[in-house]
């Protein structure tokens, strides 16, 4: 019986099986990441009636409202074709409407409803409730969303 000697590795071929390996990607640790603190939030969002995007929009809404679909659109990063069906849902469950805009017909504008305001106080403990989920300082989280904020402006320009 023949043992095979296994031949040493070149730095060459380490370093490329060791750039090309799952765990070593970025694009693979955010992947991941995003996936797992999404459905983190489901069970926080359920009671509201919401969805992880419906969240993410209604955040924006409560920020400043009325908005146009497309001002909305640019704060989270969406089109319209992705933001239609969401925004309908939430008129559909009362916390919004949709209304074309008086000026220029080709805007349609969204506004809270009482409910969607009344909402924002439901929702005020989303957060504490993921950071007790996600088992980290806030000091971390902190840095830590500074610093996808910063790679994602890093990205944009």
């Amino acid at each position: 019986m023949t043992t095979k000697t296994a031949r040493p590795k070149t730095p060459a071929a380490t370093a490329a099986g060791d750039l090309l390996a799952l765990d070593n990607q970025l694009c693979f640790a955010l992947y991941a990441a995003s996936g797992l603190v999404t459905r983190a939030y489901r069970p926080l969002l359920e009671p509201l009636g919401l969805t992880y995007p419906q969240y993410l929009a209604m955040l924006v809404l409560w920020e400043q409202a009325p908005r146009t679909v497309k001002a909305l659109g640019e704060a989270l990063d969406l089109d319209s074709g992705t933001l239609t069906p969401l925004l309908k849902r939430l008129e559909g469950a009362g916390y919004v409407t949709r209304t074309r805009d008086a000026d220029d017909e080709r805007r349609v504008q969204i506004a809270l409803t009482p409910a969607g305001e009344a909402l924002k106080t439901k929702a005020a403990e989303v957060p504490a409730a993921l950071a007790c989920r996600l088992n980290l300082p806030v000091e971390e989280i902190v840095a830590l969303r500074a610093t996808l904020q910063d790679l994602a402006r890093r990205m944009k320009t």
